[in-house]
């Protein structure tokens, strides 16, 4: 009994206790969500009014600040007037300036070079100390401007700027005063916003010059603070909170000083914001301890104006439970608890009705699982034989033993489908002896009750014989002495293999649950006979595949010896392949020096690769220049000088490989090519002279393109002829072609001599060509690296039919005299 009010009464009280702390809950949620934003409401604005506050109070010192030094200002210019002209007067001004305005430390005259001319403080006079102060920014800005305030420096820990002001007069020099900025403490100390704030100034480094804060002095370096760190890099306020040097939260404002990229910064406690809200937290406290009371004291007569029909419900629900079903739980509450009171009362109406029934329902399920069992066991008994066994004859003898056993008939036969004689033959028989003669053992499908249940894949039963139609199966069972029977066709996914057929002597209908159970016999028949169909077609196959293994082995010799020819074919591939890959190298680094045709020459030849070994050799050597390019690409965009080089170069290549010459090495708007070398030409001067005639050709093209785009650039070229050392000259991952000697540094200063749209050539190539070209002779150059004068000569034109013969390209890329003479 206690043991049953503890029950009752441990889910009253915690449903007592839900329902108070849930009122209790909600009504402290509201009032303490209403306090909060009236909080955060106040404190905003607090916080607003004191930024503000402090704004006005910065923007006053900043404007008293930057007064401060506009009248400074004003004062050192005074004593830069044109009207003195000798040191004592300036001296005197000077004087009279440090006497007037405490601010000024020292002041010091700089004449039009930037010599110390005077220099004087409160303690001392110096006269002609001729300092140079020539690269000092406040001398450099001040001629330049006229007049700078010069960057914050720091003396003894004390912070100092200078104001310099430049004289009247060309070359009259400068007067530069040395502020003590000691003064700014006054301003500051003034904007100070109560005892708890804070007031400094900063310059445009975050570097402290003044605060009223006496724990940090002037000099330090602030730029680490999240507000000075915003303010610097802005260039204006943009966080009205931050830290102080106690890394505590405080609000600020900030104002710069016009001109000098000074801040005049104020710092208040972020605490002071929230003092106006202790009165505000007190009424929000009375008032949540209030509603507290209101909410507990409702919360308990509700929950126990509730409770009470609980537990009424919860008593009756307990005698139910118990079997008491003529119990009935009374409630007049009007509302839903009522309404749940009487659903229970019909609950136990029904229970109450429905347990006489029970007992009965049980014994008959109980009869029904037990046959089920009984079923199930068999089932098992057949899968097991069907599963573990090929013979077909002892599974089919176990599934009619079983089905005959299971379902009470009289006999069991089991059919198999011969599809090629398209007949039924009697496989087993349970209940009737199997050799018995009759014609039972052999059905036709065609007018025979196997034929149709197969046809239609659907069970036939038969409940009298005697009433029903004539057919083969039915005389035969009639004559036997059976009333009634069941055909079960045994059909799977790939055609008919049989038919199960139960007799009974008895007439009477088949229930759906024995056809059902012969259905199931009739599927491990089915499955019975197909694996046995299958074993035998293993078999077959496996003899068959047996024959075909040996085919395929005496194919796969013959494969073999295939393959081995092909590998040995292969083999010859890849030393095929990989002598072409040598001519390919051979190709690619002659192609780094040749025109393509020669390159494809000189590599099909055997043994030609001697051509790159070092040795002495007579080469025409060609160097072209751009005349203007440095000037130009020095006011031009890197663009358009990249464009401008790319059709230089392209124009230029296109005739250097026409002619078959070397091109050495392109230098920017230079390029150098070789004649003769690495491959001999006999007549590499007239391919060269002439390749330098159509060069000029189209750069002057090209020029008058150029000019349309405002650029002025001219073409040189310098030819000279002489014997070099040629060769490779790098390493194995760079090697080039070059010559060396003198005739290359003759042509390189011949190119430089050359003015725009000259080809200049020694006095060797010019004999070689003299028949062929029009030219005139130039006065002997003196050149560097050259101890006596050099006789050159200018190249005007080609002569295209000169009586000795030209030089001209052949049609296929070579160059041909006029005689027919193919290079």
């Amino acid at each position: 009994m206690n043991e049953a009010e503890n029950n009752s009464r441990s889910p009253r009280r915690g449903l007592f206790v839900k329902y108070v702390m849930s009122l209790v809950g909600l009504v402290v949620f509201v009032l303490a969500v209403n306090g909060a934003l009236e909080i955060w409401i106040s404190y905003n604005q607090t916080k607003t009014a004191l930024v503000l506050a402090m704004s006005e109070k910065a923007d006053a010192a900043a404007h008293r600040i930057s007064q401060a030094m506009v009248d400074l200002e004003r004062q050192v210019s005074w004593v830069t007037r044109a009207s003195v002209v000798t040191v004592e007067q300036r001296r005197a001004d000077y004087a009279e300036l440090l006497n007037q305005v405490p601010a000024v430390d020292r002041i010091f005259q700089l004449d039009g070079s930037g010599r110390e001319q005077l220099r004087l403080s409160r303690r001392s006079v110096l006269v002609g100390s001729g300092a140079d102060f020539s690269r000092d920014v406040r001398f450099t800005r001040t001629i330049a401007q006229g007049m700078t305030y010069a960057p914050v420096f720091f003396r003894d820990r004390q912070p100092f700027m200078s104001i310099a002001v430049a004289h009247a007069g060309r070359d009259a020099g400068a007067s530069v005063a040395e502020i003590d900025l000691r003064f700014l403490s006054g301003y500051v100390d003034d904007a100070q916003g109560g005892k708890a704030g804070s007031a400094y100034v900063v310059d445009a480094n975050g570097i402290l010059l003044a605060s009223s804060d006496k724990m940090i002095h002037p000099g330090e370096n602030l730029s680490s603070r999240p507000q000075l760190a915003s303010l610097l890099n802005a260039g204006h306020a943009s966080s009205a909170s931050g830290t102080n040097n106690q890394g505590q939260a405080v609000l600020t404002a900030s104002s710069p000083v016009s001109t000098l990229r000074w801040f005049v910064v104020l710092e208040q406690p972020a605490s002071l914001a929230l003092a106006p809200i202790r009165d505000l937290l007190i009424r929000i406290g009375i008032l949540v301890a209030f509603g507290l009371v209101v909410a507990i004291i409702a919360g308990m007569l509700l929950a126990r104006r509730m409770l009470v029909p609980i537990q009424a419900l919860s008593s009756g629900a307990r005698r139910l439970g118990a079997g008491d079903f003529g119990h009935r739980i009374d409630i007049k509450t009007g509302d839903e608890l009522e309404q749940l009171a009487e659903r229970f009362n019909s609950m136990a109406g029904q229970l109450q009705e429905t347990y006489s029934d029970l007992e009965l329902k049980v014994r008959e399920r109980t009869r029904d699982l037990a046959q089920s069992v009984n079923e199930l066991k068999v089932l098992e008994e057949v899968g097991r034989a069907v599963v573990s066994s090929l013979d077909l004859e002892s599974v089919l003898s176990t599934v009619a033993a079983r089905a005959l056993e299971i379902t009470k008939a009289d006999a069991v036969l089991i059919y198999g489908f011969d599809a090629d004689s398209r007949r039924f033959d009697l496989v087993e028989a349970s209940g009737i002896e199997k050799s018995t003669a009759g014609d039972h053992l052999v059905i036709g499908p065609d007018d025979s009750l196997l034929g149709v249940a197969a046809a239609n894949s659907q069970p036939i039963a038969i409940e009298d014989l005697a009433s029903a139609e004539a057919n083969p199966l039915n005389d035969v069972a009639a004559s036997a002495g059976f009333r009634s029977v069941l055909v079960v066709p045994l059909v799977d996914q790939q055609g008919v293999l049989g038919s199960l057929v139960m007799l009974r002597r008895g007439a009477g209908a088949f229930s759906p649950n024995l056809v059902g159970l012969m259905q199931t016999f009739a599927h491990q028949a089915a499955l019975a006979m197909r694996n046995a169909r299958l074993f035998h077609e293993v078999d077959r196959k496996g003899k068959e595949l047996a024959i075909a293994h040996g085919v395929v082995q005496q194919q796969a010799d013959k494969l073999q010896e295939q393959t081995y020819r092909l590998l040995n074919w292969n083999r010859s591939l890849e030393e095929r392949v990989e002598a072409q890959l040598g001519e390919i190298e051979r190709i690619r680094r002659l192609e780094r020096f040749l025109a393509p045709q020669v390159a494809q020459i000189v590599a099909s030849s055997d043994g030609q690769n001697s051509l790159l070994d070092s040795h002495r050799g007579e080469v025409t050597v060609v160097f072209c220049d751009l005349r203007g390019f440095t000037a130009f690409t020095e006011s031009s965009e890197p663009e358009e000088a990249m464009n401008v080089l790319r059709e230089y170069h392209a124009a230029l290549g296109e005739l250097i490989f026409k002619y078959e010459g070397t091109l050495d090495r392109y230098a920017g708007d230079g390029v150098m090519v070789l004649f003769n070398a690495p491959v001999p030409v006999p007549d590499h001067t007239p391919r060269a002279i002439k390749m330098a005639v159509e060069m000029r050709d189209a750069v002057d093209l090209l020029s008058q393109k150029w000019r349309s785009r405002g650029h002025s650039l001219g073409f040189s070229v310098g030819i000279a002829v002489g014997y070099a050392t040629l060769g490779q000259v790098g390493f194995e991952r760079r090697l080039e072609y070059a010559a060396i000697g003198s005739v290359t540094n003759l042509a390189s200063r011949l190119c430089d001599e050359a003015k725009a749209g000259q080809i200049v050539v020694n006095q060797r190539a010019y004999g070689m060509v003299e028949h062929l070209v029009e030219a005139a002779e130039l006065a002997p150059m003196v050149l560097k690296g050259f101890h006596h004068p050099i006789v050159a000569v200018e190249i005007h034109r080609w002569r295209d039919h000169a009586a000795g013969g030209s030089v001209r390209p052949a049609e296929d890329g070579s160059v041909r005299s006029a005689a027919g003479r193919t290079a």
